[in-house]
């Protein structure tokens, strides 16, 4: 059986990825990176990515920004076997969205202009266009600005996950109320921790999925908690891990597989996505696809 398609919405960024940096720069000072690159980002685009080299067809629900960017961004993600068909461009004028990513040691931090829609208005008809039979979210953000994405999925009968994607100027006080729609969330051990403080209580969503990094991943489901480890791997970029997690997890949650194995598949591509630079490093160095992401 074939594996179902997947609709990711989301915010696409222009990524630019320094690595090898010896410390995080203060004002005032400059520092040297000891590598760089440019690559499409977001967590809609990256785990969109993940899913088409799992074997899923999917497709991106972003806003295509203008040049300089526009023209590589867009090779990039057609060579993930990302479809853009309800992608949309951006209007004349509007700024790009750009991430500057800084690596030192095994973390990062990021420098983010953020302009414009984040997504195109969906409707039940769009999603059902696109053929997917699950919705992805890629960004707490996205669904606090377009909350009517979870009507229309629930109208196209397709099932909804969503990523939290850390963001310290959300209104949380909506969370509460969205949240219950949502099959699958994602925070990772931070991000679950600042919404525990916001007052959202853990378990609103059908599943959540808590990433912690290096210690693997615990899932929730009706009170109850399932953990697995991950493997150590050598962290050469952690930029888009917790999106390459979620698109192990769900491929496997979507197939059927035990909370153990999808667990586990999340932890798998996870640490797949951090031995290369970017969030998708497959797109520089193609590596056998489908099967042996998926072990």
């Amino acid at each position: 059986m074939s594996a179902p398609g997947i609709l990711c919405v989301g915010r696409l960024y222009a990524d630019l990825i320094f690595t090898e940096v010896p410390r995080m720069p203060t004002l005032g000072t400059e520092i040297y990176a000891g590598g760089f690159g440019i690559h499409a980002g977001g967590g809609a685009y990256i785990s969109a990515a993940w899913f088409a080299a799992l074997g899923h067809e999917a497709a991106l629900a972003s806003i295509l920004p203008g040049e300089p960017f526009r023209a590589g961004l867009v090779t990039e993600i057609e060579a993930a076997g990302v479809s853009l068909a309800v992608s949309r461009p951006a209007p004349p004028g509007l700024d790009p969205q750009v991430t500057v990513a800084m690596v030192a040691g095994g973390d990062r931090a990021f420098l983010t202009r953020r302009s414009g829609a984040p997504c195109p208005d969906l409707a039940a008809a769009d999603i059902r266009r696109s053929g997917a039979a699950h919705v992805h979210i890629g960004e707490l953000a996205t669904l606090m600005e377009r909350p009517a994405i979870l009507t229309a999925a629930r109208e196209a009968g397709v099932t909804v996950s969503l990523d939290c994607s850390w963001d310290e100027t959300l209104d949380l006080e909506p969370l509460g109320r969205l949240l219950p729609g949502i099959d699958v969330f994602l925070p990772n051990a931070g991000e679950a921790e600042h919404l525990g403080r916001a007052g959202i209580a853990p378990g609103l969503a059908g599943i959540t999925v808590i990433k912690r990094g290096a210690e693997g991943a615990t899932a929730l489901i009706g009170g109850v908690e399932t953990s697995a480890p991950a493997d150590p791997v050598e962290v050469v970029d952690a930029t888009g891990a917790g999106d390459a997690f979620n698109a192990g997890f769900l491929s496997a949650w979507l197939a059927d597989r035990p909370v153990e194995a999808c667990l586990a598949a999340g932890n798998a591509l996870g640490a797949r996505a951090i031995s290369g630079r970017g969030g998708f490093p497959e797109a520089s160095a193609p590596q056998p696809a489908a099967e042996a992401l998926a072990r």
